[in-house]
């Protein structure tokens, strides 16, 4: 039956975690005999979709798998579409954290081009609830199915690091330099830590401006390239700060737990479904620096607490979060509305 599925994944080059979530997904389904394979699209493809020839329709596909902000006119008339939501940008917590004119792409763009994109899709999924609630509140009031972002436990491991004895904590924060991933608290929290805590984060030159402003516990360790620089970088570290005020999914840090890293994060976002506090990493108020660096303390202080979490975390995420897990949803997905689907080779 999983022969019946052929699937085509029209997508644009990001660079985020969207490139990797299509890519992952594409060669769990070849490991399963699933035809299944990516159009790249230029990144203008997103805000300057004219510009860009449409794509022949592959005449081997029975379903098309799209991310909502894919434009619209890339999306096949007649081949059942699957539609992912990846990001919660329209969340109305994430507004003051934009800027003018990304809080203006999104409403004035990118939300209309989504409620076209949901609203011809067979099948919306969302990588959190979190995502699937704000989807529902600001873009289309339909249903949607909630499947989890896969991670590669195999590649994402512990490793084997002997810490030293007068080691300083180890911090690691990992994603882009923006405030809405809460990147002006990193800064205050380090000062608030002081001496015997570090934190590595990947800043680069859209940091520099921020870098005088920063305490001497802070290291730059510039953006990270592929999986095992990530994987790496995780590996040396004690715990993962993430101080995002919104997030769709958070594989950063799911992925740190599969690396046996407990994760400090903030309440009130996605994390809440990933995270259990106490037991595989902290949640705390949303912005408060202080419980942040109370809550690091306290790991570094019980070195037995935190093992506890670093293997609560790893396991958390095998059951869980597991590509399986997530590639058994999509199949399941795919076989119904291949089913049901044709193919043509035209688009809208």
């Amino acid at each position: 039956m999983i022969s019946t599925a052929a699937i085509w994944f029209p997508t644009v080059r990001t660079g985020t975690g969207t490139d990797v979530f299509t890519e992952r997904l594409v060669a769990e389904l070849r490991k399963y005999g699933v035809r299944a394979e990516i159009t790249w699209l230029p990144l203008r493809a997103e805000y300057a979709p004219w510009t860009v020839p449409l794509p022949p329709v592959p005449e081997w596909a029975s379903v098309v798998h799209v991310n909502s902000w894919l434009h619209s006119r890339f999306i096949p008339k007649t081949l059942p579409v699957i539609a992912t939501i990846h990001h919660a940008v329209h969340h109305p917590d994430a507004q003051a954290y934009k800027g003018y004119i990304r809080a203006a792409y999104h409403r004035y763009w990118i939300a209309p081009n989504e409620r076209r994109v949901l609203s011809k899709a067979k099948k919306v999924t969302a990588v959190s609830q979190f995502v699937a609630d704000a989807a529902k509140e600001t873009l289309l009031n339909r249903a949607m199915q909630v499947i989890y972002n896969g991670v590669d436990v195999e590649v994402f491991n512990p490793g084997n690091r002997l810490r030293q004895e007068n080691e300083n904590f180890r911090l690691l924060y990992v994603g882009s330099w923006r405030a809405l991933k809460g990147v002006d608290l990193l800064a205050p929290i380090m000062r608030e830590l002081g001496e015997g805590f570090e934190l590595r984060y990947t800043g680069g030159a859209a940091a520099m401006h921020a870098k005088p402003d920063m305490p001497a516990n802070m290291h730059d360790i510039g953006r990270l390239q592929g999986e095992a620089a990530v994987v790496s970088a995780m590996q040396e570290v004690d715990a993962l700060l993430f101080p995002s005020r919104s997030e769709g999914f958070g594989l950063v840090a799911a992925e740190a737990m599969a690396c046996g890293l407990p994760v400090i994060a903030f309440r009130e976002t996605c994390l809440e479904e990933i995270l259990e506090d106490g037991v595989t990493g902290r949640l705390l108020p949303l912005g408060d620096i202080c419980a942040v660096a109370e809550a690091v303390r306290a790991m570094a202080k019980n070195r037995a607490s935190l093992q506890r979490m670093s293997i609560a975390a790893r396991r958390h995420v095998v059951s869980k979060f597991g590509l399986p897990a997530m590639l058994d949803a999509y199949l399941n997905t795919y076989l119904v509305y291949s089913r049901k689907g044709g193919s043509s080779n035209a688009c809208q």
